[in-house]
């Protein structure tokens, strides 16, 4: 049976002409495929029609192969909207051409829209992007015209100047700019972006360590808080701390490890009251 099938689309294709070449008469694989259930008999004949229809619905992806997608992908997406309209097409719709090609070109819009913009928007800020964008492109037909500003994109569109302005920020957020990209006019050396960037600010991370270490620091004896202050922020030696008090180094390095421990505990209590959490 299904050769038969397959045979009469075959010689169709051969004796009548179709509004395009690619779009093969297979109402007879549709009717059966209408009458079957779910089976291997429905799954081989579903694959039959994808096999004869495929050509067309390459030829729709080619479409819009200028639009940064690969031919490759965009054809797998547009195989991906053939089986979709071929397993909910019903013959009494009409032609399956006229269902198919409007079901393929949405499966490719809607990959257009969900995965190939750079930084992810809400649709329906897509959506402002796409009319902003015609209505800057209408303004724009006649040579010579001026940039068109928000307040005439808006009467154009029927949209509010803020709705305006988030159109213009899709437009921009479609396709994100490289790090490498110059700041400067072409020709004139310059700045990249990535020049343009800030960067971390270790300062920052010391403040909490620093306010933290303040009350201990307060409650020990002024000799051990000179030792400190005189080997972290002095940057002396051990040695030279020993001959200024006259004691040996041995006992300034205690000094030093006993003071920190009495810092770091006076901190740990405090962070763990403020935190609620009872000191040990």
């Amino acid at each position: 049976m299904l050769t038969d099938i397959t045979a009469g689309t075959t010689r169709h294709r051969r004796t009548s002409r179709h509004p395009h070449d690619d779009a093969p008469d297979t109402s007879a694989a549709f009717a059966r495929m209408a009458d079957l259930g779910e089976g291997p008999e429905r799954d081989v004949l579903c694959e039959l029609l994808v096999e004869a229809w495929l050509p067309m619905a390459h030829r729709i992806a080619r479409r819009y192969r200028n639009k940064g997608e690969s031919t490759e992908d965009l054809e797998q997406v547009a195989a991906m909207g053939l089986v979709k309209a071929i397993n909910h097409y019903r013959p009494e719709r009409g032609p399956f051409e006229c269902y198919a090609v409007p079901t393929i070109t949405g499966e490719l819009r809607r990959h257009f829209r969900d995965r190939m913009w750079d930084v992810h928007v809400p649709r329906r800020v897509q959506d402002l992007r796409n009319k902003v964008r015609s209505a800057r492109r209408e303004l724009m037909e006649r040579p010579g015209s001026p940039e068109p500003g928000i307040g005439a994109i808006a009467a154009r569109t029927g949209l509010t100047e803020e709705e305006v302005l988030d159109g213009l920020k899709a437009i921009e957020s479609y396709s994100a700019l490289s790090l490498d990209a110059e700041l400067s006019p072409p020709g004139v050396d310059g700045h990249s972006l990535f020049d343009a960037l800030g960067a971390p600010d270790t300062a920052y991370d010391l403040i909490t360590d620093r306010e933290a270490a303040k009350p201990g620091l307060r409650h020990l004896p002024e000799r051990e808080r000179t030792i400190l202050y005189l080997r972290f922020f002095e940057g002396m030696t051990q040695a030279r701390i020993a001959e200024q008090f006259g004691i040996s180094q041995m006992h300034v390095s205690r000094l030093i490890h006993h003071s920190c421990e009495r810092v770091r505990e006076e901190a740990d209590q405090e962070y763990g009251a403020a935190d609620g959490v009872p000191a040990a």
